[in-house]
Order: structure tokens, then sequence, then C-alpha cells
């Protein structure tokens, strides 16, 4: 089906569809798996990618324009089976504007254990602001898994949650800031495991943790640049 739709869906269809080629190249998925969804601002839309299509094969055109109950509005393909979850949380969370989703190999590891990734680098301390929490395991296809996101995220610092059994879920005030969170998520979960290997990961002090994040969500970065966490 289709209708109207407002003028920068055009732009967000090829934001979307071009952030789809980060994921591969920070290898944070596999095959058709994991995706990339933008809120439309200021109005109940969002864009997702297509179910079961290839990267290589991701274009702006068919990218798919859905309402924030997960109804198509525009497009020719099915959306992708986690478009629920994106759905529930754009709902739930006015202030998050993208949504991502991978099954990235150490991040999913220590979702598969059930365990969260306790903040022991200052890069975790500056993106996280303490220790990636861990959500509830849901079956894929509902709002459930939304459900999980919003309910370990809601009041925590963390743009992550490591889905229990699934993978990861991250959030941003748009979705390059999300996909950002996806590649970070991941690269903070390979160092922990690196450094439990290697022993017992050093605490920080919690006014350290706060101190870092504060820099870094609010000094780091370029003046007038519009993002502290580019």
């Amino acid at each position: 089906m289709s209708r109207t739709l407002p003028a920068e869906v055009t732009q967000l269809r090829q934001t979307v569809a071009a952030l789809h080629a980060e994921l591969v190249r920070y290898q944070l998925v596999a095959w058709t798996a994991g995706n990339v969804s933008a809120r439309v601002p200021g109005h109940d839309l969002m864009v997702i990618k297509p179910s079961g299509v290839s990267y290589d094969d991701l274009r702006a055109d068919n990218m798919i324009v859905c309402d924030l109950d997960g109804v198509v509005v525009d497009g020719d393909l099915s959306p992708s089976s986690d478009t629920a979850a994106h759905a529930y949380v754009y709902r739930a969370m006015p202030e998050v504007g993208g949504v991502v989703h991978t099954h990235s190999n150490y991040a999913t590891a220590w979702a598969a254990c059930g365990e969260s990734i306790p903040c022991h680098l200052t890069a975790q301390a500056d993106e996280f602001g303490g220790e990636i929490p861990v959500g509830p395991f849901a079956l894929i296809g509902g709002d459930d898994i939304g459900k999980g996101i919003v309910a370990t995220l809601s009041g925590h610092r963390s743009p992550a949650v490591l889905m229990r059994n699934h993978g990861v879920f991250t959030i941003g005030k748009d979705a390059r800031a999300a996909v950002k969170a996806a590649v970070m998520c991941e690269d903070v979960a390979r160092t922990a495991h690196l450094a439990r290997t290697l022993g017992t990961p050093v605490p920080m002090a919690q006014a350290d943790i706060d101190s870092l994040y504060d820099r870094y969500q609010n000094v780091y970065g370029q003046p007038g640049s519009g993002s502290a966490k580019s």
C-alpha cells in the first residue's frame, strides 16, 4: 500500500540504506541478519530494511516505510522481522530517532551468557556511561522484544542492550548514532572478553565513570559540530 509521504522520507531512505553498509563494514552482521531503522521526524512513521534481502541488494528505493504500529504504508516488500520491536521502541521512547539490531559475535556471546558487560574501560564509560545491560529473552516477531528493550534502557545511560540469547539492540537520537552505538558495543565486548582471558579486569570508580561520561557527552568534539559523540 502507499500514501503521500513526508518529504523527509526520501532522504531517510537513502540514509538508512547507506547505514546498513556500515554494519557489513564493521562485521556486525552475517548474511541477511540485522537491521537499521529511522524515525521520520514529526511523523508517526519509520523507515526500515526489507526482510531477508541481501545487504548487496539494499537500496533507497527498497527501504520500507511503516507506521509506528509496524504497518507498511509504502514499499513493495515485507519489512524486517524486527519491525514490531522497532515500532514499540519509537512509541515508548519519543526521544529515540534510530534503532539498530545486530548479532555481532562478541556482544552476542555476552548475551548468550545472560551477562551484562561491566564498565572497566574509559571508552565504555564515555559511550555507555557504565555497564551494558542484559535484557530479557523474547521471541522474534511481536513487540515483546521492544518491551524488553524499553524496560531495560528506560532511565539507563546505555544506548545498547544485550537481549538474552539473541543479540544487540541499540538506540540513538538518529539512525547514525544508533549504528555508532552498535559498533562501539562490539568493540567494548571484544576487549572485555580479551581482558577476562588475561585475568581479572580492574574496576573503575563510579565517580570516574560519571566524569568520563559527562566529558564525552558534553565537551568532546568540535564546537558547533552538532554532535558531541562523533
